[in-house]
């Protein structure tokens, strides 16, 4: 009853604050993606690099500590986010390439999905994506065919923070369609058009999705010559960099992008809309061996604990309650119907969604959802409660079982103690693997 009620009290102080006469309001959203940042990099997480903006969000809101990244790598992810499902009813099980640059491919995020940027806007919200897309290189893939009003950025998985060059050496920065040649550090050019949209709407309803290329490669500082890079041989030329430069460079990174988030949260609370703006933050995966996962088992590109649980924190001034903490189990796919719920926006029947909304735990409760999956390469991960299935990774054939709530760094298989739960998460994993493959919307590529 008290969450309940306190639910009740949430969407009321969303639709209604910032209002003088007390009407209702559409709330605003900022959703914030970082890119291959750890659970362990972070001082929000008792990581190694200090992140004050980020602090702050957590120290006035919601901080998860067990939120995961639906993929273990990029593309994967964005599809989830963007969908609301699971990245394979997208077609999307893995990263976005160019054609030129991988035979086989999948080529991007189709019409025929509804992103819950087309689903706001046509509530009425003004949109817009200022960073990486990573969903389809194609202009038919352009954001601004999802749903999104405005795009500043890229489409490719990375670039060179200066001059916007891919590692195939193709310019990869654009305004909407066209590309444009916009000089600057790509995080600062990301922060600076945030702010810019936020002054622009700030009396209307707004989305604004702020997809970070940091801490991503190439590692570059914003502060770095422009000229270096491709001095020492761009992209290629990284691998040459010593273990203490890339961590400088890397922390650097992180430090901007935590400047861009205290930018976004001024600019909120100094036009006076923060208590109608609900700010989330979290990545789209776990970090490299370049950055830190903490205690955490694995890296990018597993499905161990370390490949997609990730930092994540939500953040709205009297409608949050400030320095809280939840254990809840929560996915990238779970910000669609979160979204949705606030702005009042009915859920696609046709493409019914796997995530759940997660406005029960902004006000303090818990929200109850069924198993969840993972699934990348050979890799194949099941949660159900703390039990975890993994197989297919380190070249084990067997599956493997930990019990995370006393073994979060899944060094414990204990498999062959639980013979009947392996084996009935193993077809459980199996049967949602072949269903969503079935379900899966074809790519022109894959699919002639």
């Amino acid at each position: 009853m008290r969450v309940t009620t306190a639910i009740a009290a949430l969407l009321f102080l969303i639709s209604c604050s910032g209002s003088p006469e007390g009407k209702q309001r559409l709330p605003n959203f900022v959703v914030i993606m970082a890119d291959d940042l750890g659970y362990g990099d972070l001082s929000t997480y008792g990581g190694w690099i200090d992140v004050p903006n980020i602090d702050r969000m957590a120290a006035e809101g919601l901080k998860f500590t067990d939120f995961h990244s639906n993929g273990a790598v990029c593309s994967p992810t964005r599809a989830a986010l963007m969908t609301g499902r699971y990245q394979q009813r997208a077609g999307l099980p893995i990263v976005v390439f160019a054609p030129e640059d991988r035979p086989t491919h999948v080529d991007g995020l189709q019409a025929v999905e509804l992103t819950f940027a087309e689903a706001l806007g046509d509530t009425g919200y003004a949109t817009a994506l200022f960073g990486k897309w990573h969903l389809g290189y194609y202009p038919r893939y352009n954001p601004v065919r999802h749903g999104f009003d405005e795009f500043k950025g890229y489409v490719s998985g990375n670039i060179d923070f200066f001059s916007h060059v891919d590692g195939a050496g193709r310019f990869d920065w654009w305004h909407g369609e066209e590309k444009s040649d916009e000089p600057g550090y790509v995080t600062t050019l990301i922060n600076k058009h945030s702010v810019r949209f936020i002054e622009d709407h700030y009396d209307d309803a707004f989305c604004l999705y702020v997809a970070h290329e940091a801490p991503h490669s190439p590692y570059q500082g914003p502060n770095d010559d422009p000229a270096g890079f491709r001095q020492v041989g761009g992209f290629s030329g990284q691998l040459s960099l010593s273990g203490d430069v890339v961590k400088e460079k890397y922390r650097e990174m992180v430090v901007e992008m935590d400047n861009g988030v205290g930018a976004i949260l001024e600019t909120l609370s100094r036009l006076g809309i923060a208590d109608r703006t609900l700010v989330l933050f979290f990545s789209d995966n776990g970090a490299t061996p370049r950055g830190s996962n903490g205690s955490l088992r694995g890296h990018k590109g597993s499905v161990w604990e370390g490949g997609h649980r990730v930092p994540a924190v939500a953040w709205q001034p009297g409608a949050i309650s400030g320095g809280t903490v939840t254990d809840q189990l929560a996915a990238t796919m779970d910000v669609w119907p979160t979204l949705a719920e606030l702005a009042g926006v009915s859920e696609p029947v046709e493409r019914p969604l796997d995530g759940v909304s997660l406005v029960p735990v902004l006000a303090g409760g818990t929200v109850d959802r069924g198993p969840m999956f993972w699934s990348f390469m050979d890799g194949l991960a099941m949660r159900d409660g703390n039990w975890k299935l993994v197989s297919g990774e380190d070249g084990s054939e067997q599956p493997m079982l930990f019990d995370l709530g006393s073994d979060l760094a899944e060094a414990n298989d204990v498999a062959a103690h639980e013979t009947d739960r392996v084996a009935q998460m193993a077809v459980e994993a199996s049967e949602w693997l072949r269903s969503v493959n079935a379900d899966a919307t074809p790519q022109p590529s894959t699919s002639q």
